[in-house]
């Protein structure tokens, strides 16, 4: 559906900024409740992946949709094989139509002993710069970051009734758990989540004082590997130099994969790249990316990655092989001379636009077959895949998006991209052709999935504060003119 050019108020541009500013300013007044509530969501410990969790996933999942009902949106919790989803409606006649997407689930908390107070008791802290932290498991991946647009849609309510443009929205338990009853549930009712654009807040800022969309995600291969060899665990004395052993095999293996320069060595594995496009390129050159800088914050001082590219074309916009684990043999205290009958490896491959998994899969598989020696097997299992995905440069959703964001923080948003996934983008992305605009407020000290998980209290008000005038623009369509 193409964005209109008309809202509900476009021959009174004065009548909407003011209407505007009455919106943000009773998001202002009111962001002690939108606090409160977000504390009770907190204090849920919906831990997806832990099953004596799962009552605590129902109680978020009804806590959302009473929320839901709460501000006008036709909202109801689903059953599914796993964890219940949310889904709410609150249509309008005209403008676009929005769907939100976020997760209530969260990470497990353990180490329980590095965190300060319980992850599930929120707490507000002051941090020595000034800043305000609201600490705890969930506030910044995702329950803040939802909530964010949740209490932005209740601004407007509160102050016009309504919404400006219809917004469908979509909360899963599963996320953090590799979101396993999502595509049944998307077989069943997905055609109910059809909109014109998909928003999602699962991301960053590019730095505490900019805002950023992340236009490319790259997709994701997992595979693991088990080489047998003997029927059995061998005496190193009795056996070796006579015995194939896993463990050498698996090395050898691992390191084929990877060439000289860095790059990838599997046959074929580039062949379908698709290079970004000038634009984006483009952006991403203004960036001003500190590349020794993002290596010596974790102790390297040198990129590893295919040396024809910069850092962040490396971690962005090139796919990569990773060891992410090995195991085999004897792991315990002293030593145990044995050649092990088997070894392990679970390896991953993060792709970016033009490579199908599957086609990956195969030449990964191929490759693998064409080193085995004798005496050895191999069985691979594939653990999950999803492609890569990227916002089209040219959408009017992004233009608009970039303008309201321009308007909040007083400066121009940056596009960047993500090394890693989110599925749900490229998932809804294939089966119903939806884009998305990912917009988070998270700062990258967040510590997701860390002890002292921590959301900011300003990103918790300037991301309501920016939904708000992303909604706005998005009503009006006039994404180049200071008006609204």
């Amino acid at each position: 559906m193409a964005l209109k050019k008309q809202s509900f108020a476009a021959d009174l541009p004065e009548a909407k900024r003011l209407l505007l500013e009455r919106v943000l300013s009773c998001a202002d007044a009111n962001i002690e409740p939108s606090l409160h509530r977000l504390f009770r969501f907190l204090r849920i410990p919906s831990v997806s992946c832990d099953p004596l969790c799962s009552p605590q996933c129902q109680e978020a999942a009804s806590w959302l949709a009473t929320e839901l009902e709460d501000i006008g949106f036709d909202a109801s919790v689903r059953q599914t094989t796993g964890h219940p989803v949310v889904v709410a409606h609150r249509k309008q006649v005209i403008g676009p139509h929005v769907l939100f997407y976020g997760h209530y689930d969260v990470q497990p908390v353990e180490p329980l002993d590095k965190w300060d107070a319980d992850p599930f008791d929120p707490q507000l802290k002051v941090h020595p710069n000034g800043d305000t932290q609201i600490v705890a498991r969930g506030a910044s991946d995702d329950k803040g970051q939802l909530l964010t647009f949740v209490e932005a849609c209740r601004a407007w309510k509160t102050v016009t009734g309504g919404l400006p443009i219809s917004v469908s929205m979509f909360f899963e338990g599963e996320e953090e758990s590799g979101s396993p009853s999502m595509d049944e549930f998307l077989n069943q009712a997905g055609g109910e989540l059809r909109a014109d654009i998909m928003l999602l807040c699962d991301t960053y800022l590019w730095n505490d004082a900019v805002p950023a969309i992340t236009v490319m995600f790259r997709g994701l291969l997992e595979e693991e590997v088990e080489i047998t060899c003997a029927k059995r665990d061998l005496h190193s004395g009795a056996y070796g130099n006579a015995a194939r052993n896993p463990i050498q095999v698996l090395a050898e293996l691992i390191g084929s994969l990877r060439g000289q320069g860095g790059e990838v060595a599997i046959e074929g594995f580039y062949d379908d790249v698709k290079e970004p496009g000038e634009e984006l390129k483009s952006e991403l050159k203004k960036l001003h990316f500190d590349a020794d800088k993002f290596l010596q914050t974790v102790g390297l001082s040198q990129s590893a990655g295919d040396r024809a590219y910069s850092v962040l074309e490396q971690v962005w916009t090139r796919p990569s092989c990773e060891i992410n684990g090995i195991a085999g043999g004897y792991h315990g205290e002293g030593l145990k001379t044995i050649i092990p009958s088997k070894a392990h490896a679970k390896i991953s491959f993060r792709l970016v636009p033009g490579q199908d998994p599957e086609k990956i899969q195969a030449k990964f598989h191929e490759h693998i077959r064409a080193r085995m020696p004798a005496d050895c097997s191999v069985k691979v299992t594939g653990l999950g895949s999803s492609k890569a995905s990227v916002v089209p440069s040219n959408s009017e959703y992004l233009r608009c998006a970039r303008a309201a964001l321009k308007d909040e923080w007083n400066c121009e948003s940056v596009l960047i991209g993500s090394g890693g996934s989110i599925p749900i983008v490229s998932v809804m992305q294939s089966r119903f052709g939806l884009n998305a605009l990912p917009i988070g407020f998270a700062r990258s000290d967040n510590r997701h999935h860390s002890p002292n998980e921590k959301y900011d209290l300003s990103s918790f008000h300037k991301g309501i504060r920016s939904w708000i005038r992303i909604l706005a623009r998005l009503s009006s369509g006039e994404s180049t003119s200071s008006e609204l």
